[in-house]
């Protein structure tokens, strides 16, 4: 059974900073591309940030130099450094992976960005 739980989300001030982890089962992680994507409310789902197993990233443009995404294939995690956040981040968080023609989610986790 496959399963990527989240965690790391809060409330947070504009300007702060929070990492988002996400620790994989069930899968041969060093296989497959992971992404944190993002939903607003009333908004599509976005993709943040990927990462390849060989550690190639990938980010949007409105995070680009603020967040950095990373990965353990020893741990099987894949974490979201998220720095200078802007309200306009909140959302809820979700881990994705993708390899070998299927997708996987996590259940998401909520990050609010507020004073």
């Amino acid at each position: 059974q496959v399963q990527l739980v989240e965690s790391g989300g809060g409330l947070v001030q504009p300007g702060g900073s929070l990492r988002l982890s996400c620790a994989a089962s069930g899968i041969i992680f060093s296989l497959y591309r992971m992404g944190w994507y993002r939903q607003a409310p009333g908004k599509q789902r976005e993709l943040v940030a990927s990462i390849t197993g060989g550690g190639t990233t990938n980010y949007v443009d409105s995070v680009r130099g603020r967040f950095t995404i990373s990965r353990d294939n020893t741990e099987n995690t894949v974490y979201l450094q998220m720095n200078s956040l802007k309200p306009e981040d909140t959302a809820v968080y979700y881990c994705h992976a993708n390899g070998l023609g299927r997708n996987y989610w996590g259940q998401g986790t909520q990050v609010t960005v507020s004073s």
